[in-house]
């Protein structure tokens, strides 16, 4: 890479994190490119020479960020043999995200996307990135299940990370509620761990019973 491109790349970079902190931090009703530039540290001009626009801009930074946001946890998810653990990790995942300002973001991208037409586009590829990444973790433990078969992996997927993004969206005008949500999800989890567990006779009798109440 060239010493321009470097420079070039490294200036994106800025001007994406600069944009991520003044939605965290500000909201998107106070972004603009004098204030991500100054955020960023870097001359306005530059806002539109890479970007052409602030909403463009702002498009990018919300894949930018979720891609940071999937990388950071992606080892730990691949690690995840149970869907018990996969509620686990999420609520760990969401606690995380809540402490370093991740789930204020959120709540920001999706409030913009009702009058920003880029960034609606732009939070939905962001969100897949998380579907996709617990889809994998839904296939490969749900295998093995007495559920295995009967299971959409694609769908339930989706059915996790809304869950997820509503609560994290709620936390923020009823924690206590919030957190009972969370709890509930848990509790499921330990009642899915209770089933995992049952010997090979007792699976099959779910599998039958499954399969005949699909039948209905």
């Amino acid at each position: 890479m060239s010493p321009e491109t470097a420079k070039s790349q490294e200036t994106k970079t800025k001007l994406l994190e600069g944009a991520l902190r003044v939605l965290t931090e500000q909201g998107i009703a106070k972004t603009s490119a004098r204030v991500i530039a100054a955020e960023a540290g870097v001359n306005q001009a530059l806002v539109f020479y890479h970007f052409g626009s602030v909403d463009e801009l702002l498009a990018a930074a919300c894949r930018y960020g979720a891609e940071q946001a999937v990388a950071r946890y992606r080892t730990r998810l691949s690690a995840v043999t149970s869907l018990s653990e996969l509620l686990a990790v999420g609520r760990r995942i969401h606690e995380d995200e809540r402490e370093g300002g991740h789930v204020a973001l959120l709540g920001q991208l999706l409030a913009g996307a009702q009058t920003h037409a880029t960034l609606g586009p732009a939070t939905a590829a962001g969100l897949q990135l998380w579907i996709d990444e617990i889809e994998k973790v839904l296939t490969r433990v749900l295998a093995d299940t007495p559920f295995g078969e009967f299971a959409d992996p694609t769908g339930l997927s989706r059915a996790v990370a809304a869950s997820f993004v509503g609560i994290e969206l709620y936390e923020g005008v009823d924690p206590t509620g919030a957190h009972a949500a969370l709890d509930a999800l848990e509790h499921l989890g330990a009642l899915v761990a209770a089933l995992e567990e049952l010997g090979p006779v007792a699976q099959r009798a779910v599998r039958h019973h499954l399969r005949r109440t699909q039948r209905r």
